[in-house]
């Protein structure tokens, strides 16, 4: 099973995504991600057995999440495989520690694979053809999240296909996320 942890955003936020993807393809060219497969990928887990699936869904259901904040303000690229994305414009040292967090909990799961680098971004385009240039509007973006979710990707002809298996628990009883802060309920 090809498997991955990801931040998934709310659909209002998915459609502003697809929105920056069709303004992306408009200039720089290949090919547009569907709305439902954005994502923010915290820690690609690549292939592994079912029995690992279902010891890394156990494991995600019990995992405490703290609400958080994620400030998108830039475009992007990876050259060689002609990604096009939207991020943050710094490092968001909440997410960083966050997907140090995930790994080290994977690790004692069995899981290798921890990168190197971590660059928290949301794929636009694959293929592009040409890098993002100073044409592309700014992007102003704010992502509150709440979940983390063990998605399990299928490679289809037209493309990955995902599915979630396992997601965390919700905010915190007593506790809701206003404006990616948490407050507590009154």
């Amino acid at each position: 099973m090809r498997l991955f942890l990801a931040l998934v955003p709310p659909p209002a936020l998915r459609r502003r995504f697809g929105i920056l993807a069709d303004t992306a393809r408009s200039r720089c060219g290949g090919r547009r991600m569907p709305d439902d497969s954005f994502h923010l990928t915290l820690a690609f887990l690549g292939e592994q057995p079912e029995c690992r699936a279902t010891a890394i869904a156990d494991w995600l259901t019990r995992f405490t999440l703290l609400p958080g904040h994620w400030r998108l303000d830039r475009w992007g690229q990876f050259r060689r495989p002609g990604i096009v994305w939207v991020g943050g414009d710094a490092p968001d040292p909440a997410l960083v520690a966050l997907q140090h967090q995930l790994w080290e909990g994977l690790e004692r799961l069995g899981v290798e694979g921890r990168p190197e680098h971590f660059v928290p971004h949301v794929t636009l385009l694959r293929r592009a053809t040409q890098p993002p240039g100073p044409d592309l509007p700014a992007v102003a973006l704010d992502w509150a999240y709440s979940r983390v979710e063990l998605i399990h990707s299928t490679v289809t002809p037209r493309g990955s296909r995902y599915a979630c298996l396992a997601r965390t628990p919700g905010p915190l009883p007593g506790v809701s996320v206003i404006a990616g802060k948490e407050e507590e309920k009154r």
